[in-house]
């Protein structure tokens, strides 16, 4: 079985160049979320604690099964830790035998913003110029790097409550094309955006802005929210908007729908990517995308990464399971 540690993902990412591993991947994407009906899908299984969430996300089709093992703890910062960590396993569907165990706290932020920008591909406005993100925490750069490789980003405003994020956030990015505009509240922020990202971490209920807030035509990319009682937006902000999400059975129990009955959602993506419903319609409405992260998006990724190594030959064959001449001789293997 191949081993990828962050080091491997570090130089496939060399090797390819960011904006063609978003592109890779934005376009598997696009390639599994076309073949959803493939798919054996379920919700994820979640642990919950008073600090923080462990769960476990499984995806299968018949070519291959991949799991991700991943946290959720706002607190951890302060502990000097990362809110978020994941591991990633895919599996040969045929045997049962997995391929390969990689690093996916890296990957789970690439695949986040991958897939917000193929929900906007179907929602946001094709002549989309700005970009608002509220919270610039660990995301925060891989989802503006994202967009900007899809759209001709002009201008890039953010705010946090926490200045030194702030910092840390536009000095990773100075060197980008698009304008920096650090701004001194949410609604500035947000005010005359054509994209608006929420990747808030405080596991609460909140409302980080109103409608009116809002411009026309607006795409949102509402993420922050992924476990029960944590949203970032009201359920009357809901009622005004053509609302996508992920995966219903999992949305309604953890992303903003929670608040709201699932007659709500217009679509899943899948059926945005599949044109069983069309997505933006005009230049006026407000669209959303409720993203939680699911399962298929780890899957999509793992298999790019699964790809990719045996391209470049990344990676470590490590014996974790029993090589046997006699298959049914598994106590032999103790008696060499």
């Amino acid at each position: 079985m191949k081993i990828l540690t962050v080091t491997d993902i570090l130089k496939l990412i060399q090797i390819t160049g960011l904006e063609n591993f978003f592109k890779r991947v934005i376009a598997d994407l696009e390639e599994d979320f076309g073949r959803w009906n493939e798919f054996i899908l379920s919700p994820r299984h979640g642990t919950y604690y008073p600090d923080g969430v462990i769960e476990l996300m499984p995806c299968a089709d018949r070519q291959y099964y991949a799991f991700k093992y991943v946290n959720g703890y706002p607190g951890n910062p302060l502990k000097g830790k990362l809110n978020v960590v994941a591991i990633g396993l895919l599996s040969d569907a045929d045997d049962g035998y997995p391929l390969m165990l990689s690093e996916m706290t890296l990957l789970t932020a690439f695949r986040t913003a991958a897939t917000g920008v193929l929900a906007a591909k179907y929602l946001a406005r094709e002549e989309a110029k700005s970009l608002a993100i509220i919270g610039t925490g660990a995301q925060a750069e891989f989802q503006v790097l994202a967009f900007a490789g899809f759209f001709q980003l002009e201008e890039v405003r953010f705010f946090d409550t926490d200045p030194q994020a702030m910092v840390k956030f536009s000095r990773n990015l100075i060197e980008q094309e698009f304008r920096l505009i650090p701004c001194d509240s949410i609604v500035e922020a947000v005010r005359d955006a054509d994209i608006v990202i929420t990747a808030t971490a405080a596991k609460k209920r909140q409302s980080l802005f109103e409608f009116e807030d809002i411009s026309p035509g607006a795409f949102i990319y509402a993420m922050g929210g992924d476990c029960p009682g944590k949203t970032e937006l009201s359920a009357e902000f809901l009622h005004q908007v053509k609302l996508v999400v992920e995966y219903k059975p999992q949305s309604l129990v953890e992303g903003e729908v929670q608040q709201c009955a699932a007659d709500l959602i217009y679509a899943e993506l899948w059926e945005l990517v599949c044109k069983h419903k069309p997505g933006r319609q005009n230049n006026d409405e407000i669209t959303l995308f409720d993203s939680v992260g699911f399962a298929l998006e780890d899957y999509s990724i793992l298999r790019v990464v699964y790809e990719l190594e045996k391209e470049h030959q990344l990676g470590t064959e490590s014996a974790l399971i029993p090589e046997l001449n006699d298959p049914k001789n598994l106590f032999g293997f103790l008696n060499p």
